[in-house]
């Protein structure tokens, strides 16, 4: 049975006692869609503390997995570091995912417009900014590439694979054209529909080799009608970028 928006709610009320009742954790925040909105049915929990300088990160990450395990019967899937913080990626019953992380005190702040302080303070961070144009660009290039040295090898999933990764950075590309969130596809679905007809081309409906190097030849083109923004780059490597679907000569 899929978590509930009570289950979500009275989850989060508990985790916002354990820290109160925790003097080792000095502040806390709300992050993700929840700090700056209702969110919706099937939003997750994200919350961040802030943890005292003088205190082990990773003992309060232990002691706090402890403690959601027995009360929730919490799995933990997997951490990731990013700087002085560590994120620990739970599942709770429901399905319902729960964002844990920790920071030092010193360096607790927010790094995106999605951060609602709820106790303590917070320092000032320098916010993370989307990828350059250049960068999603030379991405997809390099992705596009990829994929076709891989149907030349045969190796038709990795291709698959390669592919996939091109038309995504193409259509990251596109958002950010246009003002819209890229990260993780957030804006994909709010694209204009001639936009996403264009990269609807480049989805593959079978491995067969025939059928993925025409899939590329229509992630290239959808990539490159995204890419007048960068001029004389775009227009130089665009005929390279043409020929890849094109039958080799060795």
């Amino acid at each position: 049975m899929i978590f509930t928006e009570d289950d979500r709610k009275r989850i989060q009320e508990r985790v916002l006692r354990i820290a109160a009742e925790d003097a080792r954790v000095v502040g806390g925040a709300i992050v993700g869609s929840l700090a700056v909105s209702e969110g919706d049915r099937w939003s997750d929990l994200d919350l961040t503390f802030a943890v005292a300088d003088d205190v082990s990160i990773a003992d309060v990450l232990e002691d706090w997995t402890g403690t959601l395990t027995e009360e929730f019967d919490a799995i933990q899937l997997f951490d990731l570091p990013s700087g002085t913080s560590i994120y620990r990626v739970f599942l709770l019953p429901g399905c319902l995912q729960f964002d844990l992380s920790f920071t030092p005190a010193s360096s607790f702040g927010a790094t995106s417009p999605k951060f609602r302080l709820l106790f303590g303070s917070a320092v000032a961070k320098s916010q993370t900014t989307p990828p350059a144009t250049r960068e999603l660009f030379g991405y997809a290039v390099h992705h596009a590439l990829r994929a076709r040295i891989c149907i030349e090898r045969g190796r038709y999933w990795q291709a698959e694979y390669w592919l996939s990764a091109a038309r995504d950075y193409g259509l990251s590309l596109a958002c950010r054209n246009r003002g819209l969130v890229a990260s993780h596809g957030r804006g994909f679905d709010d694209l204009p529909i001639d936009v996403r007809e264009r990269f609807q081309c480049a989805l593959p409906t079978s491995l067969r080799p025939e059928e993925l190097l025409t899939v590329l030849s229509a992630a290239i083109d959808a990539l490159l009608e995204e890419s007048t923004e960068l001029g004389e780059v775009a227009t130089r490597i665009g005929p390279r970028l043409r020929s890849l679907p094109k039958p080799w000569k060795l």
